[in-house]
């Protein structure tokens, strides 16, 4: 029987559904770790934030949490996550990148930050643009339903603000560091994406490019503090989801009635504790039975060599 969703789609389409959002608070982790991290710690890190974390957060707004009830007309509203997912992702970066420590060779002996080019670009733009057409079904879908006109306005308000996102990362970063910045732009994609999720289906056109814009421009400040704090992400996960979900979800209140900035606000501190203390806790407890860190020679030889045994 159709009852779920008020016949907008099935329990078992709610699973799956739930499950991508699961796997996408993980895999945000995996970008911010890259490169120096142990594939069997990461496993065990990500399991434990599919299996535990994420659905008991999840469960705060979409399960009939305290977040869903906070009052009856004005509350807390994330509409697609940017922060139930997104930041409960971006928290979980910060705790395990803290443990992990920097990339050998990242930071000089002064302590200012060494750029590691990737060595594939074109290959990361081809996921940004990948990421951006599956957004359509991440933001798209949490509609729950085929309503035509609601659905079409969630679809451009998403493109629209990551258009904005891309543009504004890359002119913000070309006034700071006088080049324009292919990876800056690319974030600020995902920024422009991350910040328009609590709100895709609120907004109207103009107000997605102007988010989208102020996401761009966050996260390329957010890259430049992490360097300073000597934290390295090499792939910016961090700035472009946890940052940028939290500017997604206090923005919402601007454009709807139905949420307030007190709610927004104790919800984003919420999630931020709760994901902390859990990601710790985890974290923690897998190091003391196995490094989480590869060795500096398993770095220099490429965790793809020395962990997996074929070289990408």
């Amino acid at each position: 029987q159709l009852t779920y969703a008020d016949g907008g789609y099935t329990y078992w389409t709610d699973f799956l559904f739930q499950g991508m959002f699961a796997a996408t608070a993980a895999t945000i982790i995996s970008g911010a770790v890259a490169e120096r991290i142990k594939i069997f710690s990461f496993m065990l890190i990500a399991f434990l934030y599919v299996a535990i974390v994420y659905p008991i957060v999840g469960s705060w707004q979409w399960g009939g949490g305290a977040f869903s009830t906070f009052t009856e007309d004005v509350g807390f509203y994330d509409f697609a996550g940017s922060t139930l997912v997104h930041s409960v992702g971006g928290w979980g970066a910060l705790v395990v990148i803290y443990f992990l420590g920097a990339r050998k060779g990242k930071f000089d002996s002064d302590g200012k930050p060494v750029a590691i080019p990737g060595s594939n670009i074109p290959l990361s733009a081809a996921g940004v643009l990948i990421l951006w057409l599956g957004w359509f079904g991440f933001n798209g879908g949490s509609v729950l339903s085929a309503d035509p006109a609601l659905t079409s306005l969630t679809l451009v308000t998403t493109c629209l603000a990551a258009a904005a996102g891309g543009i504004g990362a890359a002119l913000f970063s070309g006034i700071l560091y006088k080049n324009l910045d292919l990876t800056m732009f690319m974030n600020g994609v995902l920024g422009g994406l991350v910040g328009i999720t609590a709100g895709a289906d609120q907004m109207l056109p103009g107000s997605a490019i102007l988010i989208g814009l102020i996401a761009g421009v966050i996260v390329v400040l957010s890259v430049a503090l992490l360097d300073k704090c000597k934290l390295d992400d090499p792939v910016g996960a961090i700035s472009a989801h946890g940052t940028a979900g939290i500017f997604g979800v206090m923005v919402v209140p601007f454009t709807n009635a139905d949420a307030s900035f007190l709610y927004q606000f104790i919800g984003v501190i919420s999630i931020a504790g709760f994901g902390f203390l859990a990601s710790f806790g985890a974290v923690y407890v897998i190091n003391m039975f196995t490094p989480i860190r590869a060795s500096d020679e398993e770095q220099s030889i490429g965790l793809d060599a020395s962990e997996i045994g074929v070289e990408a």
